[in-house]
């Protein structure tokens, strides 16, 4: 059988490999929690207004030809 001699420490197997996934997960880890502290943010100044709903019920309805008329690209 043929030895492996193309093992290293410092090869990308080794060492540097393992930094170079380290380097990426905690890359990953900041820029979801920065996401996360930027959505949080945005809902604690602008909660969710139930208003509009809750003060007329009857006005709703599961299933009607009004529904089109509304844009839901807008924010």
């Amino acid at each position: 059988m043929a030895e492996n001699t193309s093992r290293g420490l410092f090869s990308l197997h080794g060492i540097t490999g393992m930094l170079i996934a380290t380097a990426l997960l905690l890359t990953i880890l900041f820029v979801l929690v920065s996401k996360a502290i930027v959505i949080e943010r945005e809902a604690a100044t602008k909660p969710y207004d139930p208003t509009p709903v809750i003060t007329n019920l009857d006005a709703v309805k599961k299933i009607s030809k009004d529904n089109a008329k509304y844009d839901l690209t807008r924010r």
